[in-house]
């Protein structure tokens, strides 16, 4: 993988956009990237155009996908945010959406020295604390479902909150107050014609609409 500083981050950034997009099966194409990042589409078509010039993208039918040397890369950013993530939530305390915000800077300046020292200290984790793989662990991805697939009445357990719901305003803080988080359980007690759902977790019901119930994954 490469060293720290030997890409600019904003390199790092695009990278990581896409490895992240590709996770949640979201076409890779240059509006979602610039919707993403919240950035104009000429900018990101810039950027791409660039990351090409290095070695680090391809493009095909409109189509962005990483080279090896992109993969890397994005392998690298990602885990270190992933662990930055459980390191400020596990020891530090910190909310769901301050960790995320926290180690999108992190991420950029880690060094291997601490990205190993945090994972000894953290206990070699597999996921970040939405449930997302870090990358290079010994993560084994369990039999899951989107939560719009399963029916009212229906128990289930919270295994992973994808990016893209990371990336959603507010959400964060909303999930983590209600507790729709990895590893806890609760039951579909209704849904709507809209697709919405409320379910009910630790005596709670709590409204889910249809964007958040087909992103979030769990085991039924």
């Amino acid at each position: 993988m490469p060293n720290p500083g030997e890409h600019h981050p904003a390199f790092e950034e695009y990278c990581e956009c896409i490895f992240e997009l590709r996770e949640d099966d979201v076409d890779v194409i240059q509006a979602r990237v610039a919707e993403r990042l919240r950035v104009s589409r000429p900018s990101v078509s810039e950027m791409i155009r660039r990351m090409a010039d290095e070695g680090l993208v391809t493009i095909e039918d409109n189509r962005i996908s990483l080279t090896q040397r992109g993969e890397g890369l994005a392998m690298q950013v990602v885990r270190r945010h992933r662990l930055a993530e459980r390191f400020l939530t596990d020891i530090l305390g910190l909310s769901w959406a301050l960790a995320h915000r926290e180690a999108g800077k992190w991420e950029h300046v880690m060094s291997t020295e601490v990205e190993e020292a945090m994972e000894r200290v953290l206990g070699n984790p597999t996921t970040c604390p939405h449930g997302n793989p870090i990358p290079g662990s010994d993560y084994e991805a369990p039999e899951t479902v989107r939560l719009n697939k399963i029916g009212e009445g229906s128990s289930f357990t919270v295994t992973r909150i994808p990016e893209e719901l990371e990336f959603t305003p507010g959400m964060l803080d909303y999930l983590e107050k209600w507790r729709l988080v990895p590893g806890y359980s609760g039951t579909v007690t209704g849904i709507a014609r809209d697709g919405s759902m409320t379910v009910n977790v630790e005596g709670n019901d709590v409204e889910v609409d249809p964007f958040a119930t087909s992103r979030i994954f769990v085991t039924a």
